[in-house]
């Protein structure tokens, strides 16, 4: 092989693929909101999914759609803040599908008031949904990864606030700063494998949490003017860059963030 064919491969122009056909998915946080978007997208895309969440009804529901899309779809209750159910959610994902090949750490929470309002148990809670448990299902899917031998994907949704953060969100934002970190350190150790970890960081999302905001004709106008396309996301929003970065169409992206959030960042990311 010459020095060109080595550096092209054996066809330069091959475009890479962002079908998901015979690939398994598993979502934590996939009963509702960016968390099931993400699960519709791999799903649509040809994958099978396991979809993980504290509560059983919002999974079986979440289950359907997914089957509703002819993809097979597992739910699996998990309190990802235990990472003894973080371990057995894996395992059975992977049992159940026959594989994995994709993670999404999609669960997580917030506390919105003042910093000196905080209590230790809730820092012990919200690092352990947002931060800890994310670390544990990362850890035990690359297990999984590694002994199938073809590579994989985690993908980690961070924030907005690995760059800005605005007032009343102090735990949260650390907790996804610690995301940011993480991603990039586990995206340098499982490069070997094959493993890719990448993050998506959404911006002003409308979504079952942000509802409060966004149903009000008042607040909405204050919340999107500082964002250049106008509007919130919506769920359905995270599917280009999701099944970019679960298929081989992203294959060379590792320990990247990838932002969706309408231009506010590239608009200075001002204001609360």
């Amino acid at each position: 092989m010459t020095n060109e064919r080595r550096m092209l491969g054996d066809d330069e122009f091959a475009m890479p693929s962002l079908r998901l056909d015979g690939r398994a998915a598993l979502i934590t946080g996939g009963g509702r909101g960016l968390g099931l978007a993400m699960a519709l997208a791999l799903a649509e895309a040809g994958a099978d999914v396991a979809l993980a969440a504290r509560s059983r009804d919002e999974l079986e529901r979440a289950a359907g759609l997914v089957a509703a899309r002819g993809r097979r779809a597992i739910a699996v209750p998990a309190d990802v803040g235990s990472v003894d159910e973080v371990r057995a959610m894996v395992a059975t994902a992977a049992e159940q599908l026959g594989r994995l090949d994709i993670l999404v750490n999609a669960a997580g929470i917030n506390f919105r008031r003042p910093m000196d309002t905080f209590s230790e148990e809730d820092w012990d809670r919200l690092m352990a949904v947002n931060l800890k448990g994310a670390f544990f299902a990362s850890q035990e899917s690359a297990a999984v990864m590694r002994r199938q031998g073809a590579g994989g994907r985690i993908i980690n949704v961070g924030s907005i606030a690995f760059e800005i953060v605005v007032p009343n969100v102090a735990l949260y934002a650390i907790s996804k700063g610690g995301m940011r970190s993480m991603t990039r350190a586990l995206a340098i150790e499982l490069a070997k494998d094959e493993i890719t970890v990448n993050a998506i960081g959404p911006g002003r999302f409308w979504t079952q949490m942000t509802d409060g905001v966004f149903s009000k004709p008042d607040l909405y106008e204050s919340a999107v003017s500082i964002i250049p396309l106008g509007r919130p996301g919506v769920p359905a929003d995270l599917a280009g860059a999701t099944l970019l970065l679960a298929s081989d169409a992203g294959a060379y992206i590792t320990g990247q963030t990838i932002y969706v959030d309408g231009g506010w960042l590239v608009n200075g990311g001002v204001r609360a």
